[in-house]
């Protein structure tokens, strides 16, 4: 299956180790390359399916420099638009650390991805031979023009039968492109109109609060509480509303501090009305992973997402149950790896899920 997702790549730029940016700069800081679509290519090419990556960059030896990585990755980059107008999006990011949180600050104003619009992209090109597209919520909480590509994108995979996932992904320090409407507000508006042309909606804890105004009952994600049951009944809703849904997925996260946080995700059936859990123990109950000393949860949720595509487009792992938890591991991984990227192979994945995790030396 040929997987094409759409939206913006930035340069990623970090301090080491736990530093603030206080603390680095003046200085050095690691560069890379991230953001939520092309972290989904990344993961899907890299577990062995086949991923092209569309968006919209400046033609210029930064671009050069990512495609030289995408390449190196397996991923497709024949769908980019280069062009002279626009720059390179930054973002900086602070690991936190035990009781201190980190931070994520925006540099990408005037992005060529903000500035280009629907026309300027050959969909009969980007969607020539896909099997599936994914976008997220962050492409439209860019500018105008970029919601209305997302906007057009959805609508043209879904004119042409193809499958489309989205991951909600509220990002409230972004949606300030119309004046006088809170991020909130704007978020909801806009992602309500790509929602009926969805298939596979996937969604943090907050999420579908922001932006749909389904919350979970009995759930403080600020203190780390969450109600099962609550989730599955927010799934409900969320299929109520948009019938066309077929899967609706939440990623769960305790926060019991920035170093050590629980790890696990629910998947909604919405044709069998039918929730499942992982990761769970031995009687079935939800048991979620126990993430201590991360290294990076930047990223997890995309982890998450293209572990979910690849897993119902791999004939072995499509049943519900086994997707699910195999999209759990791989995000569960994602939380020892520094950058966007999750590093990690397939076989790495189905030993997490199917009870390794030890973290014995492989020899």
């Amino acid at each position: 299956m040929r997987v094409v997702t759409f939206g913006e790549v930035m340069l990623r730029m970090m301090p080491t180790g736990s530093l603030r940016l206080s603390q680095s700069l003046p200085g050095s800081l690691d560069a890379t390359f991230g953001g939520a679509e092309v972290n989904v290519a990344v993961s899907i090419a890299r577990q062995g399916g086949q991923a092209a990556y569309c968006t919209a960059l400046p033609d210029n030896p930064i671009t050069d420099a990512f495609v030289a990585q995408l390449r190196a990755y397996g991923v497709d980059d024949q769908l980019i638009l280069r062009t002279d107008q626009g720059r390179f999006g930054i973002y900086f990011v602070e690991n936190g650390a035990n009781q201190r949180g980190g931070t994520v600050t925006y540099d990408r104003s005037n992005s060529s991805i903000s500035i280009t619009p629907a026309t300027s992209y050959s969909w009969d090109t980007i969607f020539a031979g896909a099997d599936w597209f994914h976008t997220t919520g962050i492409t439209p909480s860019l500018s105008r023009e970029a919601a209305e590509a997302a906007l057009v994108s959805v609508k043209e995979a879904a004119r042409r039968g193809i499958p489309v996932s989205t991951d909600l992904n509220f990002r409230k320090k972004l949606w300030n492109w119309e004046p006088g409407t809170k991020p909130a507000a704007l978020a909801r508006k806009t992602m309500e109109g790509l929602l009926p042309h969805l298939q596979v909606l996937i969604a943090n804890e907050e999420d579908a609060d922001h932006i749909l105004g389904i919350s979970a009952s009995e759930t403080n994600v600020d203190a780390g509480e969450l109600n099962l049951r609550g989730y599955e009944d927010v799934a409900q809703q969320i299929a109520q509303r948009f019938p066309n849904l077929r899967h609706v997925a939440i990623t769960l996260r305790e926060s019991l501090s920035a170093s050590h946080n629980n790890w696990g995700a629910m998947l909604y059936d919405t044709q069998k009305k039918q929730a499942h859990f992982a990761p769970t123990d031995r009687a079935g109950n939800y048991s979620p992973y126990e993430i201590r000393n991360i290294v990076d949860r930047v990223g997890a949720g995309d982890s998450f997402a293209g572990a979910l595509i690849f897993a119902m487009n791999t004939p072995e792992l499509a049943d519900t149950d086994t997707a699910l938890r195999y999209a759990v591991a791989a995000s569960c991984l994602k939380h020892s790896i520094l950058g966007d990227f999750n590093d990690v192979t397939r076989a790495e994945i189905e030993a997490l899920m199917n009870g390794g995790g030890r973290g014995r030396v492989s020899r």
